[in-house]
């Protein structure tokens, strides 16, 4: 008897990871989109840093992920039970903030400054290590919010693919797909970010092959990361517009058919969307700045 209940168990174990493989390839299939812009954007937001401190960064990044995720999961679980309403206002929120940062780095990529000023500036921070420091700080910091914001949306589409699932598929499906996109993500990003030390290494090999791919990695890496630094904030755009016209039905509805159409339609309304909320943003900061220094104070 004992036996046949052991059996039993095992067998609706198997059905049971079964399932949660099968929808886990599911769910992956619909996030690589999302995962994609994911890996553009962290490319991005990562460039421009010290080569020897490259790799630690990118750890603390893919660290701040995990804990994302840990926060995103049991939330987006709760949510999915006790008020499922609230999640598209709040990643409509989420995907304002995700255009309000690519409007950000638009208009700082626009920014006149004189190139002699620009040099004083890149003394100042090789000569001081507590401005390295504090630029490293602020690169995890801005690469950690706007993985906060992409993953919200791949854990809410992963959630989509298992809502009708029972609990423990769903929470077996957002943590593996949460862990694997991260691995992938940040892997990438890494061997990325190391493209041109890559090449330096194979243009001192002896086969001639070898040094002339590791040479055009070299002269090609830059050019890529400006590619990249370019198709990031699109993806922003591109994402932040999505999540927005996916919580207006009737503006989702207007949309083209065509996949390339949407996109470009995505990006327009990412790019108006994140200019309304820089603007909004120049006024209220100083007030909203004052507000805090007020409720701090009484809170002394």
């Amino acid at each position: 008897m004992a036996t046949g209940g052991l059996l039993a168990l095992l067998d609706d174990l198997t059905v049971l990871m079964d399932d949660i493989a099968a929808m886990s390839k599911v769910a992956a299939q619909k996030t690589a989109g999302i995962t994609g812009d994911d890996l553009a954007v962290n490319a991005q937001a990562l460039t421009g840093i010290d080569p020897k401190r490259e790799l630690p960064i990118i750890w603390s990044v893919a660290k701040g992920s995990l804990k994302n995720k840990c926060f995103l999961i049991p939330g987006a679980l709760f949510l999915n039970f006790a008020a499922p309403w609230a999640i598209m206002p709040l990643l409509m929120a989420g995907g304002v903030f995700l255009c309000f940062e690519g409007v950000e780095k638009v208009l700082h990529a626009f920014e006149k400054r004189n190139p002699r000023e620009k040099h004083a500036l890149t003394i100042a921070a090789i000569e001081s290590p507590d401005d390295l420091v504090a630029i490293e700080k602020q690169k995890i910091r801005q690469a950690i919010n706007t993985d906060l914001i992409l993953s919200a949306e791949i854990v809410a589409i992963a959630l989509a693919t298992v809502a009708d699932k029972p609990f423990i598929t769903q929470a077996a499906v957002l943590i593996a797909i949460g862990i694997g996109i991260t691995v992938v993500v940040y892997g990438l990003v890494g061997g990325l970010i190391k493209l041109d030390d890559i090449g330096l290494y194979l243009s001192q090999k002896k086969q001639k092959a070898a040094q002339v791919f590791g040479r055009l990695l070299v002269v090609g890496t830059p050019k890529l990361m400006k590619v990249i630094s370019v198709v990031g904030t699109a993806a922003m755009f591109m994402v932040g517009g999505g999540i927005l016209t996916h919580g207006i039905p009737p503006l989702h509805h207007a949309l083209p058919e065509n996949v390339w159409l949407q996109a470009a339609a995505n990006v327009v309304i990412g790019l108006i969307a994140g200019g309304i909320a820089v603007l909004g943003w120049k006024y209220l900061e100083a007030p909203c700045r004052k507000a805090i220094k007020i409720l701090k104070n009484i809170n002394k």
